[in-house]
């Protein structure tokens, strides 16, 4: 064994002959040792005192040795600093979206027009004829009204267009007829604003519920003439229906629940008729844009919609539809088609791409036939008849988000400037329209049922600030006066809020809305119980006549509304206030859709021109790369 002193002095080796020394060696020995620790005289070379008298001064390595791998301090340095931002920018991100997910906080309620809006959707499941089972006319499990079953299974078994006849389509208010003008319409409205806001509908898981409607009605539009066809001479304009004081049994004498009707229905024909032609085009087109991921359905709407339209430019083919029909012309009376031209048209040219239809939506000719740049208060209300202030605001998208210039831009920019009168006319301070006390605008000149007017024109203008601000335009001219965006939009909003409730009555005039609002609709199917049991024709006029309220909610049905001066009556007989139609309800669904802040705020700028080529011929390629 070695030991060695590294202090200094002398080396000793140990063995086992050194354990038998005498106690006076080991003395001495120790002695010895003693004076090996003292200083030493004796002079030490370079290398001897580096050896004896010093520690071993080692230079430091600029490496780590792991056997296998040698690393620079440097390069382990920076690796680790990698390794620990890799774990605080990748792993923890990770983990606390995976722990916060199991702890996810509530999303906020939904606004009140949210709410609404998911009740006013439900209306239509109301006046569902029929369901997609076809002829077999049943009702699917999920339709949301329990009180209504299958019906109308023979309607329009005389008609030569499918087998299905005219069997589905909806009922258009509180009797059974079924009215293809306004219930155009009424899809149009609703596929408009399912473009328009797509994202608020599924935020608040709509979206299918509102494209199932569209189709339910688009599928209907598609029976009432032969779409298969590039060229047809007839459309079926009505199923059902009566004449007034008609004393025979049919939609308005009879009191009964569609499932019950028993009476004949029958089916009213046109071979002319441009406004309900280019309303059908309008409704199929917009339609197509909405199932534009549905390549096939979304091609044969447009090509529905081509033919139509095609029937309403015939010339031989331009009057109303309703001109001399007792059957129609009581109740949706046209009063002229030029205005569903340039509806029909500009429809058509989002739809398609076709430059011909943006020509047609620009005719000056069409422009004046409509009167759509007189200056005349009842043209800037929008309604199942007049189609002028939403077709011009539509053209005023165009020219916001294309610009397509000439030869477009002078109608265009004509019916912008159109377009801002008719917001400025919906302001209370110019005193175009009278208002009630309540706060409500009188755009139907006072006569009933002013609602449907009043949600139409809040989308309108809604609408029209939702396009102001995507281009960041923070208000519009009204004469002299700049009229800042959220005046226009309070405009809507407190319209809205006047029908959901906030009105001199504390009534919400949406069925079901609120803990106030109409019991006593005139609606067969919500007033007679669905007890298992038939009632005649005239069996069911003790429900039309009862004080008692409808046992069956039709919930999100808008009423009629209130009379110029606020007041309402809850009275069943009464349809000026408490009839809803299928038109008004598509023009609250669309008010609502765009009021919500669920989903966010804000259109969908680019899915309506999803069709639309460039309108300016496309740029050259650029030149070749240069080869020595």
């Amino acid at each position: 064994m070695h030991s060695a002193n590294h202090r200094g002095g002398s080396f000793e080796i140990y063995n086992g002959a050194a354990e038998s020394t005498t106690d006076d060696e080991k003395s001495r020995n120790m002695e010895w040792d003693k004076a090996a620790l003292q200083p030493q005289r004796h002079h030490l070379d370079e290398t001897q005192q580096s050896w004896l008298l010093y520690r071993q001064e080692t230079k430091k390595k600029k490496y780590v040795d792991f056997g296998c791998i040698a690393c620079s301090h440097r390069a382990l340095k920076w690796t680790l600093y990698a390794f620990v931002f890799a774990v605080l920018v990748i792993l923890l991100p990770t983990v606390l979206a995976k722990t916060l997910a199991k702890h996810r906080s509530k999303p906020p309620p939904p606004d009140n027009y949210t709410l609404a809006l998911h009740k006013a959707l439900l209306f239509f499941n109301a006046q569902k004829s029929i369901d997609e089972c076809g002829a077999a006319g049943k009702l699917p499990k999920n339709n949301g009204i329990p009180w209504r079953e299958d019906s109308g299974l023979q309607d329009g078994n005389g008609s030569d267009f499918s087998k299905l006849g005219l069997v589905g389509g909806y009922y258009d208010a509180g009797d059974n007829t079924k009215f293809h003008f306004p219930m155009a319409f009424a899809m149009t409205m609703l596929s408009w604003s399912v473009i328009e806001y797509s994202q608020k509908y599924e935020a608040i898981d709509e979206y299918k519920h509102a494209r199932d409607l569209i189709k339910w009605g688009t599928d209907y539009l598609l029976l009432t003439f032969n779409s298969s066809a590039s060229k047809i001479d007839k459309i079926y304009c009505q199923v059902g229906g009566s004449q007034n004081g008609s004393r025979q049994p049919d939609d308005h004498y009879c009191w009964q629940r569609p499932e019950d009707m028993d009476y004949p229905r029958p089916s009213r024909v046109v071979n002319a008729g441009s406004d309900l032609a280019g309303e059908m085009a309008a409704a199929l087109a917009a339609a197509s844009i909405v199932f534009r991921d549905d390549e096939v359905y979304s091609e044969k709407l447009v090509r529905g919609a081509e033919t139509v339209y095609a029937f309403a430019r015939d010339l031989g083919k331009r009057q109303p539809y309703s001109r001399g029909k007792p059957y129609i012309e009581p109740f949706y009376n046209s009063t002229g088609y030029y205005d569903e031209f340039i509806w029909g048209a500009t429809w058509l040219y989002y739809a398609t791409g076709n430059i011909n239809y943006i020509r047609w939506a620009t005719e000056p000719g069409f422009s004046k036939h409509s009167k759509a740049l007189y200056r005349i208060s009842d043209l800037s209300v929008l309604s199942w008849d007049n189609k002028l202030p939403a077709a011009m605001l539509l053209l005023t998208r165009c020219r916001i988000f294309l610009n397509p210039g000439y030869p477009y831009e002078e109608m265009l920019h004509m019916y912008h400037n159109k377009t801002e009168l008719n917001m400025c006319s919906y302001l209370q301070q110019f005193n175009v329209f009278n208002w009630t006390k309540g706060g409500m605008i009188q755009l139907s000149s006072g006569r009933p049922q002013p609602l449907q007017y009043v949600a139409n024109t809040a989308f309108l203008a809604s609408l029209f600030v939702d396009y102001l601000n995507a281009t960041r335009v923070p208000g519009f001219q009204c004469g002299s006066k700049f009229i800042p965006l959220d005046v226009l939009r309070s405009f809507a909003t407190t319209q809205i809020n006047y029908i959901l409730g906030d009105n001199p009555m504390k009534m919400s005039y949406v069925v079901g809305y609120g803990t106030k609002f109409p019991r006593h609709i005139h609606h067969r199917g919500a007033s007679i119980p669905n007890d298992k049991r038939r009632y005649s024709c005239t069996g069911g006029w003790k429900w039309r006549d009862s004080p008692k309220p409808n046992p069956n909610n039709i919930t999100g049905a808008m009423v009629g509304g209130p009379d110029r001066f606020d007041r309402f009556r809850d009275v069943r007989k009464n349809y000026d206030f408490t009839e809803p139609t299928l038109a008004g309800n598509a023009g609250l669904v669309a008010a609502l859709s765009s009021l919500t802040s669920s989903g966010g705020i804000g259109i969908d700028k680019n899915r309506m021109f999803s069709a639309v080529p460039p309108l300016y011929p496309p740029s050259p390629p650029p030149p070749p790369a240069w080869k020595p």
